[in-house]
């Protein structure tokens, strides 16, 4: 049995496939940049920073999923990507109207305790695991892209620049 969730996938990729033209598109980006940003719904990185398929690597990220476009979470396929696949260029894009801006790490380990018992809770702890949230937007660009840029995982040369995405207008804005 599949969900109404599933059930939409295949059809909308077959309505998709059957006007797929792009098969023959190498791995490596063409233009030989990435774009980091948030897994949040509102950000369409495609249309919002005119990515057309096969262009860019875009790393969308919340921890392991990558919300909040952690630099730190983001750094295993920022080196996959320079190092095996030639990208030159780093575009870590935070947004407003974050949810990484609404809470603290003590906030969602509480909520996580209440909805999923001691036993998640243990596991987090056990981890020290760290949501990564930020209290302040422009601040966490300028510190991210500080880490990239200090990191000797990140290839010497490569232009990193940090952006500020607005949900409310579709405009970007450089921050570093």
């Amino acid at each position: 049995m599949s969900s109404q969730v599933q059930e939409n996938l295949v059809s909308s990729n077959e309505k998709y496939a059957s006007n797929f033209k792009h098969g023959d598109l190498p791995l490596p980006p063409a233009k030989k940049y990435l774009v980091v940003t948030c897994m949040d719904a509102r950000i369409d990185p495609a249309a919002a920073f005119g990515i057309s398929l096969g262009d860019a690597h875009v790393i969308r990220n919340m921890m392991f999923t990558q919300a909040g476009a952690s630099a730190s979470d983001a750094l295993r396929s920022i080196i996959i990507s320079q190092q095996l696949l030639g990208t030159n260029s780093v575009l870590l894009i935070k947004h407003t109207g974050c949810g990484m801006l609404t809470f603290e790490n003590r906030d969602i380990y509480q909520v996580i305790n209440r909805n999923l018992g001691q036993g998640a809770t243990g596991e987090l702890e056990a981890q020290s695991f760290d949501f990564q949230p930020f209290p302040d937007l422009e601040g966490a660009v300028r510190e991210d892209v500080e880490f990239l840029r200090k990191s000797q995982l990140v290839a010497k040369g490569v232009e990193v620049s940090g952006w500020v995405y607005e949900v409310e207008s579709g405009r970007v804005r450089k921050v570093i």
